[in-house]
């Protein structure tokens, strides 16, 4: 019997931080309280005043294999997931081939579980290879998927959306939709703003994704399917969830830590800067800010999305889409909305745990009979962000060179330790 105790005066309680000890028994949480027994031979690690949350939650991460293991595979991808602190990450279905029946999606459980150092729940495409066109057997694939996603590609036909999601809701599934009108894209590909203009770079407009916004949220509406957006970035998306919230509809969503610190006055004419949805105004920014303050967005996702150097390194108008996540997304995070006293720390833990486990239904925590999936960071310790030493294959971050503040020192997957901060050499 494999046993770890973690002892501190900062454990995460559901509500906020108190002193205690957590018992790990074979991977569940055998017992935590002020005082607790422990039997020969655990391993005992102190995480003195550091906090000890609940491993974090990613629902939005390319993995790129099988398909594109050139980019990312599950092994770098996972092993830079705990050293984020994440002990669950959901995969996207852009690969080859696209997990949309029963042997594809099994060949890339096979890898998943050959590979993965902590948990993996795949997405299944929502439409045929991705193409929104024929509707995938949502109830074959629904027992082992997060949730059913056409992630990269917005659907476009509105018949085609109504059907997927009466299908969906009947499995009791999510719906994770990327939403993007094509027809309003007009060849953008950073945000259609002043930096767009003054630059002579051809700009995406906001509103060819929050168009997309409400048609779905509509859609939700209609057929009661449990919907969940994408990588908002756009004012007008928050408020149009906002609404649906009220409502009382099944609407969730998620943004990324780089829409929370960047906007496009920020951008170089890098590829690290470029992602899809682009990098949006001011306006936009403060907007997502609110909407992580007042519940409107219920978690920070990373977007992890992998590219070669090469495929990176063409400038704005020609990089590929898509920047590396994982690493910095806890910290960037906190320094940009915790510092910033936008949100509060036990926000921020319900963003990038306790949420994303609520909505997808996923497994972990620190309390008795919880799988045990634990993170301890050092909220106080800033480093300057060097993407050379990421475990990811991927190195492009508009986060590069900054000073950031938050260092995940140990994570535990399953009663399993993944990840521990070298010991530092002795001079």
């Amino acid at each position: 019997m494999s046993r770890l105790a973690i002892t501190g005066e900062r454990i995460w309680d559901g509500a906020d931080f108190s002193a205690g000890t957590i018992l790990i028994e074979d991977g569940v949480v055998r017992e935590r309280g002020a005082f607790v027994e422990l039997p020969a031979g655990t391993r005992v690690v102190n995480a003195g005043s550091h906090e000890v949350i609940p491993g974090l939650v990613d629902v939005h991460v390319h993995l790129r294999e099988p398909g594109y293991s050139y980019k990312e595979t599950i092994a770098t991808g996972t092993r830079a997931a705990a050293h984020g602190g994440f002990t669950t990450v959901c995969a996207m279905p852009n690969l080859n081939p696209v997990p949309d029946c029963r042997e594809s999606l099994d060949s890339q459980l096979d890898l998943i579980r050959r590979d993965a150092c902590v948990e993996v729940l795949p997405y299944a495409s929502i439409t045929g290879k991705r193409m929104g066109e024929t509707l995938v057997d949502y109830d074959l694939l629904a027992p082992d998927v997060a949730g059913f996603s056409d992630d990269g590609t917005g659907v476009q036909s509105e018949e085609v959306m109504r059907s997927a999601m009466r299908g969906i809701a009947a499995t009791g599934k999510v719906l994770a939709a990327h939403c993007e009108v094509d027809s309003l894209l007009r060849g953008g590909y950073i945000h259609d703003g002043e930096y767009a203009r003054s630059h002579s770079h051809r700009g995406i407009c906001s509103e060819s994704e929050w168009r997309e916004v409400e048609r779905d949220i509509r859609l939700a509406r209609e057929t009661g399917c449990r919907l969940h957006i994408c990588h908002v970035s756009t004012g007008e998306s928050v408020d149009l969830v906002r609404r649906a919230k009220a409502e009382g509809l099944p609407v969730t969503c998620e943004t990324g830590a780089h829409y929370l610190a960047f906007c496009d006055a920020d951008l170089q004419e890098e590829g690290r800067f470029k992602m899809n949805p682009p990098l949006r105004s001011a306006a936009d920014r403060e907007a997502l800010l609110a909407g992580i303050a007042d519940g409107t967005i219920d978690c920070i996702a990373s977007d992890h999305a992998p590219h070669s150097a090469e495929e990176k390194a063409r400038g704005l108008e020609k990089s590929a889409m898509g920047v590396t996540g994982l690493e910095v997304s806890l910290p960037a995070a906190y320094t940009y909305a915790v510092l910033s006293r936008r949100i509060s720390l036990p926000q921020l833990v319900r963003l990038m745990a306790d949420n994303p486990r609520r909505i997808f239904g996923i497994a972990g925590g620190l309390n008795p009979g919880d799988r045990a999936d634990v993170a301890i960071v050092d909220f106080d310790r800033e480093f300057k962000v060097d993407s050379s030493s990421f475990l990811s294959m991927g190195k492009a971050t508009p986060f590069d060179g900054l000073t950031l503040r938050g260092k995940v020192l140990f994570t535990v997957a399953a009663g399993e330790v993944v990840y521990e901060e070298p010991a530092e050499a002795e001079s």
